[in-house]
């Protein structure tokens, strides 16, 4: 029943300082809660929620949580109710010891502001704790001449508690000659002292038997006992007396191991060996044992371990002179620990992805993270600095937290990832400074569209090309990474002579190849326009274009074609008329051909091949003119056959060749007198034919010749009124006037007008064609050619 009543009082206590707590963290602006000690795991602390102005659901939506340095979590976030509550059992004398007010202070970090907000939680103490005596028996020896009210030191009486709960006082077994009384120091601990009422008789009692009880203020109270033997020593005048009472003294944290510290004395004033003094150290911790050692012979206290200020800055020691008699009197020693700066500053990178956008503006939050020292004073002061030239700056917090933001925009394609060394420094002499790497990754966006490495492409292909053979390819390079930097490519739409471009190439929109779709002809189309896009994979994408122009070259693949002599169709076989008298180099005609391709594989070359009587008939190299080699001859044939041929400089070359029949007559009817030797007789009808062409040839020729014969008379008459025929003289010596043969109408230019006789040997008809002038320096077209009509003899 006991049990529950306290309960339910521990319950009412919690309640009212959890309510406490939360009305002054609100006044305060720091949420402050009061618990007591050793309550079970999963007690209630504080509404965190409503302290923070939030609902619970949002506590893990926006990432609460608990932040702490240097010790166990003590404390933890119930997400689902919102409250703060216990991590465990907590014991306040093992977290604060002897002191009187136990405050555990850690943030609540909120991880998507970043924004830190300091709570406070005091431990309240309980009294789970009974009062321990250092010793549960101790012999104190009393010279039986002690003057009442002498006082005697005991044990120490140790009650981790606190407040009411720590030891309140003592209480002596029922006794003639003894009571007790307590000594303590403000916060101190206390120690009882045997006073001794009235005189002592050694011979009357030498030993007395005490019984001390130590008891603390808690409800209920706790206590416990020690047996106290008391010796009534015989007379020994004096005891030691030190030279001060408190001794006082200031050393620095590194002072060297075995270094002194300071020599207490103390002065016995008996002599002999009531006078020999030694010293020790009285109930001091053994933590400390550990650090300082006394002489016991001369007083003299070291350093035994390293000083650490960090651990404590203040040693209280009790040292005890005694004679060899017994006789003893107490001194303290005072040690205050001077900080020295020997710790350097510590970084604690808090929170943050460390990944930003380069999009993102200036001023953007990348990490939180908190320096601290362990040292006092400007040695634990501690400023931070990251170097100028990089695109960030810190932000001072609260509690010693930086947050690192941007101060411009970031360029991943510039600078990817950026190594930030944090500078730590403090404010000691020497300064220590500490450095931390802080590593930032900048993502990409995409801000960069793909970039040809030219913004014009020629491409030369020739002819005749495989049909899905690549021809070229553009490459586009993007800074941007990942999918931002995948680039696809495509072309424009367009047309050629009707037909869309992508029928005549297309590309690889991976890898940039162009392949040729068809096989190109250089006679039909000799260059294309191509606009090439190339699209990263952002979003949105970007794109860039570029021009390509595609050159078609030429191949010899086409062969001369022979536009005069018109190559026949019928099976007839032209004749050309060279007079008698012609001088060597006389104009016979001219074979006029062309060649569909270009370049080199258009320039033609003449040739003879073969003549019936050589050495008779020369061809130009270049200009393809049958021209007589020598002076003809009576012996000459009339008939004389030449193989021409005209060949390109194409590699390989293509030829054609094409055969004339040079007539060797001064005039028309010499020619036709002898037209039966140009072809057999396969028919009674053949000789009729031949002798109604004769009639007709020469009847035109005839009148024809009358007509020239009028016109010349009447240029002579007009030979004085110009001179243009005199200037010209010399241009022309090579031109003489036409002699005209008239034959039935029919027309023969002889020297400067070359001619045809067409005769049909193997048909029913025979054709003459009149030729156009025949100039040395001009070629002769095939459409001139084919205005030669021929007049055209049909045999009845």
């Amino acid at each position: 029943m006991a049990a529950l009543q306290r309960r339910q009082h521990l319950s009412k206590l919690l309640l009212l300082f959890a309510l406490l707590g939360t009305l002054y963290g609100a006044a305060t602006r720091q949420i402050r809660y009061s618990i007591l000690e050793e309550l079970d795991k999963g007690s209630f602390v504080g509404n965190i929620a409503k302290d923070l102005g939030l609902e619970p659901p949002e506590l893990a939506e926006r990432g609460v949580r608990i932040v702490s340095r240097g010790r166990t979590q003590l404390f933890s976030l119930n997400l689902r109710s919102g409250s703060l509550v216990t991590a465990g059992r907590i014991d306040r004398e093992e977290l604060c010891a002897e002191i009187p007010q136990c405050l555990v202070s850690f943030n609540i970090l909120v991880e998507d502001k970043l924004n830190l907000y300091p709570v406070e939680v005091e431990i309240m103490d309980i009294n789970d704790n009974t009062p321990r005596f250092s010793r549960e028996q101790l012999e104190v020896k009393i010279l039986e001449n002690a003057a009442p009210s002498s006082r005697f030191l005991l044990m120490e009486v140790y009650d981790p508690d606190v407040g009411m709960n720590s030891l309140q006082g003592f209480k002596l077994s029922a006794n003639n000659h003894f009571s007790v009384d307590v000594q303590s120091e403000a916060n101190g601990p206390k120690y009882p002292e045997l006073v001794l009422e009235h005189a002592l008789d050694r011979e009357e009692e030498a030993v007395h038997h005490l019984v001390l009880t130590a008891m603390d203020g808690g409800d209920p109270v706790r206590s416990s006992v020690a047996r106290i033997l008391v010796t009534v020593l015989d007379v020994n005048d004096n005891a030691p007396v030190f030279t001060q009472s408190i001794y006082r003294v200031s050393v620095p944290e590194n002072l060297s191991v075995g270094t002194p510290v300071l020599s207490v004395n103390a002065t016995d004033q008996d002599e002999g060996v009531h006078a020999e003094v030694t010293y020790s150290f009285v109930k001091i911790p053994e933590k400390i044992s550990q650090i300082f050692c006394l002489n016991v012979l001369t007083g003299e206290i070291s350093t035994s371990a390293n000083l650490d200020y960090e651990d404590s800055s203040f040693y209280e020691l009790d040292v005890e002179a005694r004679d060899r008699p017994g006789l003893l009197s107490r001194a303290k020693v005072l040690i205050t620990i001077l900080d020295v700066n020997d710790n350097v500053p510590e970084v604690v990178v808090t929170s943050g992805s460390r990944t930003i956008a380069e999009s993102e503006p200036p001023g953007t939050v990348i990490t939180l993270f908190q320096v601290y020292d362990r040292d006092s004073g400007l040695n634990g002061l501690v400023t931070c600095s990251i170097p100028r030239s990089l695109p960030f700056e810190l932000e001072k917090s609260v509690d010693n937290y930086y947050r690192l933001v941007t101060n411009s925009f970031l360029d991943r394609e510039e600078v990817s990832l950026y190594n930030i060394t944090v500078t730590a420094t403090d404010k000691g002499m020497p300064p220590l400074s500490t450095e931390t790497l802080i590593s930032v990754k900048v993502a990409d966006t995409n801000d960069n569209p793909p970039a040809f490495s030219h913004s014009l492409y020629s491409v030369y292909v020739p002819e005749n090309n495989p049909k899905g053979a690549s021809i070229f390819s553009v490459k586009a390079h993007d800074p941007d990474s990942e999918e931002n930097a995948r680039v696809s490519y495509s072309l424009a739409e367009d047309t050629l002579q009707g037909a869309p471009v992508s029928s005549f190439v297309s590309i690889n929109s991976n890898t940039g190849v162009l392949y040729a779709l068809r096989s190109f002809d250089y006679e039909q189309f000799r260059d294309l326009k191509l606009l090439v896009t190339a699209s990263d994979n952002g979003n949105p994408p970007l794109s860039s274009n570029t021009s390509l122009s595609l050159f078609v070259l030429d191949q010899n693949d086409n062969a001369p074609e022979i536009l005069y002599p018109a190559l026949p169709t019928d099976g007839s076989t032209g004749v050309e008329l060279a007079p008698r008298s012609a001088e060597p180099g006389y104009l016979v005609t001219k074979v006029v051909a062309v060649d569909r391709d270009s370049g080199q594989n258009a320039w033609l070359s003449y040739r003879l091949l073969k003549a019936s009587e050589p050495g008779l008939f020369s061809v130009g190299l270049h200009t393809g003119e049958v021209r007589t080699a020598r002076t003809l001859h009576d012996r000459d044939a009339l008939k004389q056959s030449l193989l021409v041929a005209v060949q390109d400089h194409g590699q390989p070359p293509l030829s054609a060749t094409v055969t004339l029949t040079v007539a060797v007559a001064d005039s028309i009817p010499e020619v036709l007198a002898d037209l039966s030797s140009l072809k057999p007789s396969t028919s009674p009808y053949d000789s009729d034919l031949t002798l109604y062409l004769v009639v007709a040839v020469t009847s035109v020729s005839c009148v024809f010749l009358a007509f020239i014969i009028v016109l010349l008379a009447l240029r002579l008459r007009r030979w004085h009124k110009s001179r243009l025929l005199q200037v010209t003289g010399d241009e022309l010596a090579s031109m003489p006037a036409s002699h005209l043969v008239g034959m039935e109408g029919v027309r023969a230019f002889l020297q400067t007008y070359s001619h045809e006789v067409s005769l049909t040997a193997d048909s029913g008809k025979s054709h003459i064609i009149f030729p156009q002038p025949n100039y040395a320096d001009t070629l002769i077209s095939q459409e001139s050619c084919e205005k030669n009509e021929p007049l055209l003899i049909q045999e009845d």
